[in-house]
């Protein structure tokens, strides 16, 4: 079987089988983070009248208007899988299906887990829904993320508009298409609900960052001593790698030897005593470090 990508290069089945290869943990990651995702929609945006952007914040907006006006109930997924089924069709076209299929897997494990998970009835408590609605949601995006994915929605729009708008990065397009979803929120469940949502939004995209930046928290150490050797061998019996970078003392014009290393939270206390140990006057300065790559730290992943 033969058909051409955007390219317009013939792409066999095999290529196709090549390019939808995922591994394992990408696809826990996904079903884990969609389910999250699903969660927050279903059990607390939804029964909340949480407008939060995006095709699920569209979802809630339609449920609303088929049971005031129409009196019938529209279920999240449905809405989930009719307005995406489109626009993955255009992505495809325009995009090649390698930049969608990851999109396609992750978009239809969250419509399954929108349709299997039970109604429910929340306490009406609307800054535990925005909090945790917000946690649990941010943690699912940063998880699907973190597998090359999305959920699909208003990230494909905003991507399949950018080629226009290219005065506009995708984040900014995103943000406009979402805001005006959020601001429709107003007119079905009121200004308070709204504000509560947007806070929402926020709270869940700083989390989506936090877990993309990584969660293996390390510190890193800048060290400027007049006896950088012995400093160097009390770190590598921390077992940890330090490296020498030559500097320039601007004031004294004197050549120096600063360390630099890096070491896990718990070891930060250890490394400041065996420095201070050494040469009571070091001068020492300590910062995050948000992730950390390889030896003795995380090792890189791999793709697919």
């Amino acid at each position: 079987v033969l058909w051409r990508e955007r390219s317009g290069m013939e792409v066999s089945m095999k290529q196709i089988m090549k390019m939808m290869r995922i591994s394992r943990k990408d696809i826990l990651l996904i079903v884990v983070g969609s389910g999250l995702m699903a969660f927050a929609s279903k059990w607390i945006y939804d029964p909340c009248g949480l407008v939060i952007g995006g095709v699920t914040g569209l979802s809630i907006l339609i449920k609303w208007t088929g049971e005031t006006y129409l009196g019938m109930e529209i279920p999240l997924w449905v809405t989930t899988v009719v307005f995406n089924i489109p626009l993955m069709l255009l992505a495809w076209k325009l995009k090649g299906f390698s930049f969608i299929y990851r999109v396609m897997l992750a978009t239809g494990i969250y419509s399954v887990w929108l349709a299997v998970l039970p109604e429910v009835t929340p306490e009406p408590d609307l800054v535990l829904a925005a909090v945790f609605g917000a946690v649990l949601s941010g943690t699912g995006v940063g998880l699907v993320f973190r597998a090359k994915a999305t959920t699909g929605g208003s990230e494909t729009v905003a991507t399949l508009l950018w080629p226009r708008m290219k005065q506009y990065s995708v984040v900014q397009i995103l943000q406009v298409i979402d805001g005006m979803i959020v601001a429709l929120g107003v007119f079905a469940f009121g200004i308070y609900r709204t504000l509560y949502a947007i806070a929402a939004v926020y709270v869940a995209s700083r989390v989506s960052d936090r877990l993309l930046e990584g969660l293996k928290f390390a510190k890193q150490a800048f060290v400027v001593t007049e006896k950088p050797e012995e400093v160097a061998e009390q770190i590598i019996r921390m077992e940890r790698g330090v490296t020498g970078l030559r500097a320039l003392g601007m004031y004294s014009g004197a050549d120096k030897i600063m360390l630099y290393c890096v070491v896990s939270k718990k070891e930060i206390i250890t490394l400041k005593e065996l420095v201070h140990k050494v040469d009571a006057n070091a001068f020492l300065v300590v910062s995050d470090a948000r992730e950390v790559l390889g030896e003795g730290f995380m090792l890189p992943e791999e793709d697919g």
